[in-house]
């Protein structure tokens, strides 16, 4: 499960692109920071999670948020400020698993590492789409979890939002705010549209006289996965606070615990919470990584990362284009000492203890984003050149690794 999300024009603050995303993914299944450099290829092929492709000339910089077994993304952003979040989606197409196609998480790094626009990236999914279908396994331990896969993409110019169930799709324009969660959304309100002969077959409930959704969504699983609950609740949080979204009231709203809110406990969490805490059978998925992003016009973008789970319990670290990753390790993720690893430690002594630790975790990290939102908004007003913004994001990862060590010694007493 998951939610992706983005204000603009009227709804962001400064007129910039927001663009946010949590990954609800299986507890044990680690989210990996990537920054991908801008690369000339000689390779003939590329391996993606589960198939090999054509390799393209030239590939983009890109930061990137990922599970660490896969070759995909989750979200990310380029160095032209795309940005893009996929969402599972339940349809009534059926699998053929005895094919290999690509993940949504493929088709969303494939396009921040090859587009420059949005339109351009909807174009190139669709290709990828049509040429290799998505017959792939999502899931880590799960090796049944299969799904389709919806898209929100943006850039300063242009939102848009795609669809697909198997090799059919529809999208949009978005205007100023969009959320998308997993379900399907558009019925005839979409600018283009593709049902495939495949897909007209395979889909039980087709009906030439019903829009997208109508004719595709499996409302069963649709149901269980809460998405209609939180896609009206982030939407509601962006158009209440009209002419204010910019990053640290994108970070609240991926924090958040509607519906129970301050009378949330992690042990009685449900899938409608937009901060996912996995309690059993009927809610499987956590929030494992978070993402928000500033797309800026003619001034460095920051993406903000949560490297670690439960945003409520954690900290966005800045990073930046062009700048030196080398304090970025690459783990294994495997239960090691990352930082993930080392803070979902912590969550789990926190959780225990919710009523006592989690206010004093809570003020503690409200002052130290608030820090370093104001940091950032400095050094982006004052044309701060590379080696100070890379020298601000190696301290704030440098901090927080720290403090998560300093907070599992003082809690575990």
């Amino acid at each position: 499960m998951c939610d992706t999300l983005l204000a603009k024009g009227i709804i962001s603050e400064l007129g910039n692109l927001i663009f946010a995303k949590n990954s609800d993914r299986e507890p044990l299944e680690a989210h990996q920071l990537l920054h991908i450099p801008r690369k000339t290829h000689s390779a003939k092929t590329l391996n993606c999670t589960y198939l090999q492709i054509p390799q393209t000339s030239t590939t983009w910089e890109a930061w990137l948020s990922k599970p660490f077994q896969m070759w995909g993304a989750e979200m990310g952003v380029n160095e032209w400020g795309l940005a893009i979040g996929n969402e599972a989606v339940f349809t009534q197409v059926k699998f053929d698993k005895s094919k290999q196609g690509l993940t949504g998480m493929d088709l969303l790094r494939l396009a921040l590492e090859r587009s420059k626009t949005a339109l351009a990236a909807k174009d190139l999914i669709l290709e990828l789409l049509e040429r290799h279908g998505q017959n792939a396994c999502g899931g880590y331990g799960n090796k049944n979890f299969y799904y389709h896969n919806s898209f929100l993409i943006a850039d300063q110019k242009d939102a848009l939002l795609l669809e697909t169930a198997g090799k059919s799709w529809a999208w949009k324009r978005v205007k100023d705010y969009a959320s998308i969660s997993n379900c399907l959304s558009l019925e005839d309100d979409f600018e283009e549209w593709k049902i495939t002969e495949e897909d007209k077959y395979l889909s039980s409930i087709f009906n030439s006289k019903k829009g997208f959704k109508s004719r595709f969504s499996d409302f069963l699983y649709t149901y269980f996965s809460k998405a209609k609950d939180r896609k009206s609740f982030t939407e509601k949080s962006l158009i209440s606070q009209k002419g204010q979204i910019g990053p640290k009231q994108m970070m609240e709203i991926l924090k958040s615990h509607h519906p129970t809110g301050e009378d949330f406990h992690p042990k009685k969490a449900s899938a409608a919470s937009v901060c996912m805490h996995a309690t059993g059978l009927t809610n499987p998925s956590e929030t494992t990584g978070s993402m928000v992003a500033e797309i800026r016009n003619n001034q460095p973008h920051t993406i903000w990362f949560c490297p670690s789970p439960h945003p409520c319990q954690s900290l966005y670290i800045p990073f930046y284009f062009g700048t030196e990753t080398n304090f970025l390790k690459n783990p294994s993720y495997l239960e090691d000492d990352s930082l993930w690893w080392q803070a979902k430690k912590l969550h789990a002594i926190v959780e225990r203890n919710w009523k006592l630790l989690f206010p004093r975790l809570k003020m503690d990290l409200n002052q130290i984003q608030e820090s370093w939102l104001k940091k950032d908004g400095d050094l982006i007003k004052s044309w701060a050149n590379p080696e100070e913004l890379n020298k601000f994001s190696l301290d704030c990862y440098s901090f927080y690794q720290t403090w998560i060590n300093e907070r599992l010694q003082e809690f575990s007493k």
